[in-house]
Parts: C-alpha cells; sequence; structure tokens
C-alpha cells in the first residue's frame, strides 16, 4: 500500500508553490510599484519560467503539481491517491500563504510599511463596493468564471498529456512552463489569471491588511479553477485511454493479413527456385558388380 504522506514529497510541494507564488505576484508589484503598471508580459514570463524551473528541482520527487486543480486532475486519473490529494493541496494550501506573506513583508520594506496592495490577487470587476478600494478593472463575474474554467482546464490537459506515458518525456517542463505563460498572457488583463487556487488564496489572505475585496471575491479562484480542472481530467482519460493503449499493443502483435502473406510469398518462393537451381547435384551411388558363379567341380565318376 503506498504510504499517503510523504515527507519529502510535502515540503516540495510546499516550497514549490511559495516560490511560484512570490515570484509570480513579486513580478507583478515591482512593475505596478515601479512604472505605475502591471507588465502583462512580464508577469506571464515569470509565473512561465518559474515553473518550467521548479518542475526539473522538485518534479522527479513529487511530479511538481504545485496547484490544487493540478493535483485534482491526477487523483480523477488514479495517477495519486485521494490521500496523497489531500496532504498536495494542503501543501499548496500552506506553501502560497507563505510565498504571499514573504512577498507582502518585500513590499513593506520598499514602501517604509505605508501599504502592501493587493499582491497581485486576482479580482472581477465588482459593481458593488466591497472593500476598500471596490475593484473596477477587468472582467464581469460571468466572463471571470468562464475565463479561468477555460485557461484552467487548457493548462491542466497540458499538465495530462505532457507528463503521460505518451506524453514529452524529458521536454515536459518546457512545455508546461510555455503553457502556464500563454494562459497569463490571455487572462492578466481579465482576471489577473489564477488557474490555481492556492496562488489566489494566498495573496488574498494577506491583502486583507489593504482591503476585504480579494478575499470576497477568491471563492471564484477556488471554485473556478477545480471545475477546469476536473475537465481536463476527464479529456486526458478520452485522449489517453488504458483501452487504447491496449488496441494499438494488440495491433502491434497481431499476424499480418492475408493480403500481406501473399506479397511476402512471391519472394519466398523466387529465394527457394534460385537457391534450388545453385545446389550441387548430390553423388549418385554407384552399384557394387554382382559377382559371377563360380562353376561347381564335378566328382570323378566311379569305377
Amino acid at each position: 500500500m503506498v504510504n499517503s504522506f510523504n515527507t519529502k514529497k510535502f515540503v516540495a510541494e510546499l516550497l514549490g508553490t511559495a516560490v511560484l507564488t512570490g515570484v509570480g505576484c513579486g513580478v507583478a508589484m515591482m512593475t505596478l510599484i515601479y512604472t505605475g503598471q502591471v507588465d502583462i508580459v512580464a508577469t506571464a514570463l515569470a509565473f512561465g519560467l518559474t515553473l518550467l524551473i521548479l518542475v526539473y528541482i522538485i518534479g522527479p520527487i513529487s511530479g511538481c503539481h504545485v496547484n490544487p486543480a493540478v493535483s485534482l486532475a491526477m487523483a480523477i486519473n488514479k495517477r495519486i491517491t485521494w490521500k496523497q490529494f489531500m496532504w498536495y493541496v494542503i501543501a499548496q494550501v500552506i506553501g502560497g500563504i507563505i510565498g504571499a506573506g514573504i512577498l507582502a513583508a518585500v513590499i513593506a520594506l520598499i514602501t517604509g510599511g505605508a501599504t502592501v496592495g493587493t499582491l497581485g490577487a486576482n479580482h472581477y470587476v465588482d459593481p458593488t463596493t466591497i472593500g476598500s478600494p471596490a475593484i473596477s478593472t477587468g472582467a464581469s463575474i460571468g466572463v471571470s468564471l468562464i475565463v479561468e474554467i477555460v485557461l484552467t482546464f487548457i493548462f491542466v490537459l497540458t499538465v495530462i498529456c505532457a507528463t503521460g506515458k505518451k506524453g514529452a518525456g524529458k521536454k515536459a517542463g518546457i512545455i508546461i512552463g510555455i503553457a502556464l505563460l500563454v494562459v497569463h498572457l490571455m487572462g492578466i488583463a481579465l482576471t489577473g489569471t489564477s488557474v490555481n487556487p492556492a496562488r489566489s488564496f494566498g495573496p488574498a489572505l494577506w491583502a486583507l491588511f489593504t482591503s476585504s475585496a480579494p478575499m470576497a471575491q477568491v471563492w471564484l479562484f477556488i471554485v473556478a479553477p477545480l471545475v477546469g480542472g476536473v475537465l481536463a481530467a476527464f479529456a486526458g482519460r478520452f485522449f489517453h485511454s488504458e483501452k487504447d493503449d491496449e488496441i494499438e499493443a494488440e495491433e502491434v502483435k497481431a499476424p499480418a493479413p492475408a493480403a500481406a502473406n501473399l506479397k511476402t510469398s512471391e519472394p519466398a518462393a523466387v529465394a527457394a527456385k534460385q537457391s534450388a537451381a545453385t545446389a550441387k547435384p548430390t553423388a549418385k551411388p554407384t552399384a557394387k558388380p554382382i559377382a559371377k558363379p563360380t562353376p561347381a567341380k564335378k566328382s570323378p565318376p566311379k569305377k
């Protein structure tokens, strides 16, 4: 029986999620502080390249999920147990909180403790005054829900396919990192791009020191990515089912069809004739001469 708790895997997922959250959200906040607006390309690159690096660091240890949506999809497809899924999610949530907490401390030092902002928390347009200040940029709640489900579906399906039996092998980390980069390029202007409940919850928690709006909206960035992860799990099972692998294996082992046998029989017949023509004739056995019978001696007549 597989042990449900593994210390190395737990620590790897915790640290990986902390690094992904801290670096990705950190770049978003640094560009906001020093340029007055979030640099979409720089932030997308930060998330994508950080995950790419993490895949090769902690991938051999835990699989580098660093995302409850990915872990949920893996559990549905029986690539981890449900007990492992529980520990993975706990580690990821703690990691997101730690990563956002370190970022909050860094920003407080940079700004002299004046503000920590929303720490790159995800958001949708809030028509009411929730918290201070109210969120007035991005997409509506309905659009945000659809965007997060679709983007998470794309990202998690990429992870499933790239790491499967017929996946990309050692190149999987590059493909997964690029996938996260692409979905961030698409979603940052709309929702800030979550596709990861742990990455969303950590900044929303620490942002309470400034505004309650991110925490009030974080439910969407927990529900939508999980829904997208479930859909990706079933899509991955459909495209890469074990039955398909078994059918392909049987086709490889199956005997050649009759038409193929007819084609291959012709060269075999020609080869047989050639070998018969070039074969040395066997020496005929020489018959032994038949010995002539010796005439019988006549006995002298009796007197």
